[in-house]
C-alpha cells in the first residue's frame, strides 16, 4: 500500500513539474513582448477605444430626438444592404446605437490587433531564428506561445475596460458587455492566429490566413444579416462577428452569447497548444511549397512578384466586393439620411457639397482609399521582413544592387495599390449601375494621397529601419482622421494634415490638377530619400 501510495506521489510531482517546465520563462517573455509592443498596443487600443467612446456624441447630434431614432431603425429594417455593412439595429437607445455603429468594427480591429500579436511573438521569432537562442535558455516549450497570448490578453483586457467604463454612462450592463464581447473577439482570432502560426512556417502566410479566415467571418455575417433584420439567420450565427452583434449590448444582453465566445476560444487554444507540443521548432505541419530556382524567379522583381501575390490577391478580391457593397448602398443613401440636417453635414464634410447621393459616392471613394493606405504600408514594409529575416542578404550578395531589390517590392506596393483602387471603382461602378467613369475617376484620385503614406513608409525604412514599424501609426492616425473627424466636428485645418484632405471631391465636385500634383511630387521626394538612405545604411538583422 505505501509503495503504491509513494508511486502515484511520484507520478503526480513528476506531472506537476514537467507542467511547470513546459511554461518556465513565461512572465519574462510576457515582459519582453509587452516591451516589443509599448508602441503598436497602446495605438491600436487608443485609435479602437476612441472610435467607440466618440459615437454616442456623435449619434446624439445626429438622431437626438425619439422620432428619428425610430425612422432610424425603419430605414434598416427595409435597407439590407447597409445591414450587410454594419449589421441590423435592436434598440433605439444611444447606447444600442453605438454598439449597432461600431461594435462590428471595433471587434474585427481588435481580431487584427490580436492576430498581428500573436503571430509576431511566435512564427516571426522562430523564423528570424531568434526563438531558437531563446530556446537555448531556461525556457519551456509553450513559454513563447503563452507569453504571445498572455499579451493578446492584456491588449484585449485594457481595451475592453475602456469601452466599459467610457460608455458607463449608456447602461450599466450594456457598456460591460460590448466591452466583453470585442475583447471575446479579440481573443477568439488570438488563439486561430495560435493555431495558424503552427501550421505555416512562414509568419507572412499565418498574418494573411487568419486575416482571411477573419474576412470570410465578416462576409458570413454580412450574407446573413442582409437576409434578416434581426440578426436570426444561420449564416450571421456561424460568424464570430455575428456572435457580437447577437450579444445585443443596451439591447436586452444575451450574456450566455459570451459563453460561445469563450468555449471557441478555449477550444482553439487547446489545439494550438496541443498542435505546439507535436513539432519542432522553426518547422510546420503544412511545410511551404518549393518554387523553382530559375525561370519566372530570375529577377528580384518577379521574386518580390512571388513573395507579394496573395497579398495582391487577397486585397483585390476584397477591395473588389468592398465596392459592389458600397456601390449597392449609393440608391438609398438619400432615403437614410432624410431631412437629418446633421448627418448631410457630416457626409457633405466628407465627400463635398453636391447633393448627398454624389457626397455619400465620395466619402465613400474616400474611405476605400483610407484602407488602401493600410495595403501600400503593409507592403511596403515587406522590405523589412526580408530585412530582418535574413532573406534580403543572400539575394543582395549575387548580381543585384539595392535599389533593384527594393524596386520590385515597391512597384508591387504602389502599383498594386493603384490596382485595388481600380478594381474598387469597378465594383462600385457595377452595384451603383450607373456613372462608370466619374466612379472610376474618383476611386483614381485617391492614389496621390495612397502614395505619400506609402512614401513615408519607404522613407522610414530607408532611413530609421528600425522604427519603420511607425508607418503603421501613421496610416492609423490618417484613417482616424478620415473616419471620425468629420463626425467629430474637427476642424478643417486639423483635418488638412491628411493628405486625403487635399483631394478633389469627385464625382461631383470640379477637378483640381494643383493638389494632385503636389502629392505626386511628395510621394516621389519621400520615395527617393528613402531609397537614398537605404543605399547608405547597413542591413538590418
Amino acid at each position: 500500500m505505501t509503495a503504491t501510495a509513494d508511486a502515484t506521489s511520484t507520478t503526480s510531482f513528476a506531472a506537476r513539474t514537467g507542467g511547470a517546465r513546459r511554461l518556465a520563462g513565461t512572465g519574462t517573455l510576457l515582459r519582453f513582448a509587452l516591451r516589443r509592443d509599448r508602441v503598436l498596443i497602446p495605438v491600436w487600443v487608443a485609435v479602437n477605444a476612441l472610435m467607440v467612446l466618440s459615437m454616442p456624441g456623435t449619434l446624439k447630434g445626429l438622431y437626438g430626438t425619439a422620432a428619428e431614432r425610430a425612422d432610424l431603425m425603419r430605414q434598416m429594417e427595409t435597407n439590407s444592404s447597409l445591414r450587410a455593412l454594419v449589421g441590423p439595429v435592436f434598440d433605439d437607445s444611444l447606447g444600442a446605437l453605438t454598439a449597432w455603429r461600431v461594435g462590428l468594427y471595433a471587434g474585427a480591429l481588435a481580431a487584427v490587433m490580436s492576430l498581428l500579436i500573436v503571430v509576431r511573438h511566435t512564427r516571426d521569432e522562430e523564423e528570424s531564428g531568434r526563438q531558437e537562442v531563446v530556446a537555448s535558455g531556461m525556457v519551456g516549450r509553450r513559454a513563447p506561445l503563452t507569453a504571445a497570448l498572455l499579451a493578446a490578453a492584456v491588449a484585449n483586457a485594457v481595451l475592453a475596460l475602456l469601452v466599459a467604463v467610457g460608455l458607463a454612462g449608456q447602461g450599466a450592463a450594456g457598456a460591460p458587455a460590448l466591452g466583453l464581447g470585442v475583447a471575446g473577439v479579440g481573443m477568439l482570432f488570438a488563439t486561430t492566429a495560435a493555431i495558424v502560426a503552427q501550421l505555416t512556417e512562414s509568419a507572412r502566410l499565418a498574418r494573411g490566413l487568419t486575416a482571411a479566415v477573419l474576412g470570410g467571418a465578416f462576409v458570413l455575417r454580412a450574407a446573413g444579416d442582409s437576409a434578416t433584420d434581426d440578426g436570426s439567420s444561420v449564416l450571421t450565427w456561424v460568424s464570430p462577428l455575428g456572435w457580437l452583434e447577437n450579444l445585443r449590448a443596451f439591447a436586452g444582453e444575451r450574456w450566455w452569447v459570451l459563453l460561445l465566445v469563450v468555449g471557441a476560444a478555449v477550444a482553439q487554444g487547446v489545439v494550438a497548444y496541443a498542435l505546439a507540443g507535436r513539432r519542432d521548432l522553426g518547422m510546420s505541419f503544412l511545410p511551404t511549397r518549393p518554387g523553382p530556382a530559375a525561370g519566372r524567379l530570375g529577377t528580384a522583381g518577379a521574386l518580390a512578384w512571388r513573395l507579394q501575390l496573395g497579398n495582391v490577391l487577397g486585397w483585390s478580391i476584397g477591395f473588389l466586393l468592398a465596392g459592389v457593397v458600397y456601390g449597392g448602398m449609393t440608391e438609398g443613401a438619400a432615403d437614410l439620411v432624410g431631412d437629418n440636417a446633421q448627418a448631410r453635414d457630416i457626409i457633405e464634410r466628407m465627400g463635398g457639397q453636391a447633393g448627398v447621393t454624389d457626397a455619400f459616392v465620395s466619402a465613400m471613394v474616400g474611405m476605400l482609399g483610407l484602407v488602401a493606405a493600410l495595403y501600400v504600408v503593409a507592403s511596403v514594409l515587406r522590405l523589412s521582413g526580408e530585412e530582418t529575416s535574413g532573406r534580403a542578404e543572400p539575394v543582395l550578395a549575387g548580381a543585384v544592387g539595392r535599389l533593384r531589390w527594393a524596386a520590385g517590392h515597391l512597384v508591387i506596393a504602389f502599383g498594386g495599390a493603384a490596382l485595388i483602387m481600380l478594381l474598387a471603382g469597378l465594383g462600385f461602378a457595377a452595384g451603383y449601375g450607373q456613372d462608370f467613369g466619374a466612379i472610376l475617376g474618383a476611386c483614381l484620385v485617391q492614389l496621390p494621397a495612397v502614395w505619400v503614406i506609402g512614401g513615408a513608409a519607404v522613407l522610414l525604412h530607408g532611413l530609421l529601419p528600425r522604427a519603420a514599424v511607425t508607418a503603421w501609426a501613421v496610416a492609423g492616425a490618417v484613417l482616424l482622421l478620415g473616419w471620425v473627424g468629420p463626425a467629430l466636428d474637427v476642424p478643417q485645418s486639423v483635418l488638412d494634415v491628411s493628405p486625403f484632405g487635399h483631394l478633389p471631391k469627385l464625382p461631383a465636385g470640379e477637378m483640381s490638377w494643383t493638389p494632385v500634383l503636389v502629392l505626386l511630387l511628395i510621394a516621389g521626394a519621400l520615395v527617393a530619400a528613402g531609397l537614398a538612405g537605404l543605399r547608405r545604411r547597413d542591413l538590418t538583422t
